[in-house]
């Protein structure tokens, strides 16, 4: 199947989200916390030991998590970002979430590969240096020397996670994991999932047949615009597996293959990519109406600004799972992105140049849009989290395709253990203009007994749902863990 396609079958697939009751709200005027307050909410990065894998190194046998709000919580609701994003999308979410709620804490995931990331570059980079990264990128780890990520799959970021849910269980009883897109995927397999009496060192605890349902873990499960099925098309054979096949993203690098291939590194993205949106996100936050760096990351004079958020923004974007809406580009000459609207993406343009060439092309926030762009850059890289994870593991995106919404009587059951009905309660949201819908969700809870809410986000693309400026996510959120606790 051609690339293209592939990308598109991703689009339409990517975040199932089932439902037994949906509601659509009206967008209604809401008080959302100011930034003084956000910027308030304590936040820290916390780095504990997990599951040891052998050839592993061992400073990247970890779980890591952003803790925003008390050291010492009543709720805790533990985060998982989605396909190639790191901690830092949850920035504005979880501040909104502490913010209305200050006895609840929200713990942010980053996947033990964020650990690979020279972030101390970013950090102590220059306008000078930020502009030579935007236009060279920092030098990715080559292939060869990370080839033990050919491990990190669904098993290890599973454990990993569980490391900080059952530290939060001996905080209080009331713990819930969610996630966006790719985590709220990550979220209910989770639910599902058999952690067979293993302990974080990977030592047996109470004998290897001892079953242990992740869904005991937990009080609820948060879906943000994704569920279980993102990254799966089609059963997996045993060769499939073992050779690689054609999935949702595309190539799929199969088993054998991993140690030469461990980690993502296409045209849309890859360490390297990564690296220069990191750099022109920091000087859109600092230098917004600054000039971008020529040869950088658009082809024609721009301000920082422009740079960073023309390559998100719904209009222009070129992947439907990668966008939100913020505005629109100003002094720009547009065209027909056709490629963009295959793909899925909605009213697709894209930016030859500038109209005036005496002048850049800029940046015009629209006050009634989702998110704000000044917002969302100054959050897409901070000291405690980025907002992408720059070596995503080919092996996750592998064991996603191979255990779809369970792996009982397939070759898989015994490596990938999705063995259990779900039965918690479940809150899917929707973003209106994104990538899943109500009736996925349904389908999700009706195969796997969850008690299902629906809210759709009306307006929202797919990232709007963690960035926009509004905090009804985060209102929502928090009614349905009342809700949940007020049951139990």
């Amino acid at each position: 199947m051609p690339f293209a396609r592939l990308l598109l079958v991703s689009a339409l697939l990517a975040a199932c989200a089932p439902a037994q009751q949906t509601a659509r709200l009206a967008s209604a005027p809401v008080t959302t916390p100011s930034d003084a307050v956000l910027a308030g909410v304590p936040a820290v990065r916390v780095v504990r030991p997990s599951l040891v894998v052998p050839g592993t190194p061992p400073e990247l046998n970890a779980s890591i998590t952003v803790r925003y709000g008390p050291a010492r919580p009543k709720t805790v609701l533990l985060l998982m970002p989605g396909f190639l994003g790191g901690a830092g999308s949850f920035d504005r979410l979880a501040r909104q979430i502490v913010a209305l709620r200050p006895d609840a804490a929200v713990w942010a995931v980053d996947r033990r590969s964020n650990l690979l990331e020279p972030q101390a570059q970013i950090a102590a980079a220059g306008p000078a240096e930020l502009a030579r990264i935007v236009q060279d990128g920092l030098p990715p780890r080559s292939k060869q020397s990370v080839s033990y990520m050919r491990d990190w799959g669904l098993d290890v970021t599973l454990r990993d996670w569980r490391v900080a849910v059952q530290e939060a269980r001996r905080l209080t009883p009331d713990v819930f994991i969610g996630g966006h897109s790719m985590g709220g995927s990550l979220t209910g397999l989770y639910a599902a999932y058999d952690f067979g009496g293993l302990t974080g060192d990977g030592e047996a605890e109470g004998g290897a047949g001892r079953e242990e349902r992740g869904a005991d873990d937990v009080r609820g499960l948060v879906m943000l615009d994704g569920a279980p099925g993102l990254l799966s098309n089609q059963p997996l054979t045993p060769q499939n597996y073992a050779d690689g096949t054609e999935g949702v993203l595309g190539p799929l690098t199969g088993l054998k293959k991993l140690p030469e291939d461990p980690y993502v590194d296409a045209v849309y993205f890859g360490p390297k990519l990564a690296s220069r949106a990191a750099a022109q996100a920091r000087l859109a936050a600092t230098q917004p109406n600054a000039l971008a760096p020529a040869d950088g990351l658009v082809g024609y004079p721009a301000t920082n600004l422009a740079a960073a958020m023309v390559q998100l923004e719904q209009r222009y974007a070129l992947l439907p799972f990668l966008t939100l809406k913020t505005g629109r580009a100003t002094n720009a000459v547009e065209g027909n992105n056709l490629i963009a609207a295959v793909l899925g993406g909605k009213n697709s343009y894209w930016v030859a140049g500038q109209k005036d060439r005496s002048k850049p092309v800029g940046w015009q926030a629209n006050p009634s849009a989702p998110t704000d762009p000044q917002d969302f850059v100054k959050r897409f890289w901070t000291p405690n989290s980025d907002f992408s994870e720059w070596y995503f593991p080919n092996r996750l995106t592998l064991d996603l395709a191979a255990v779809r919404q369970g792996t009982r009587g397939t070759p898989f059951e015994q490596e990938l253990r999705v063995w259990h009905e779900v039965r918690l309660p479940a809150l899917g949201v929707v973003a209106a203009e994104g990538v899943s819908s109500a009736d996925e969700y349904r389908d999700y809870a009706a195969l796997t007994g969850a008690d299902m809410t629906v809210r759709i986000l009306p307006g929202a693309a797919h990232l709007d749902i963690t960035a926009a400026r509004s905090d009804q996510v985060a209102r929502w959120i928090l009614d349905w863990m009342a809700g949940v606790k007020a049951r139990q």
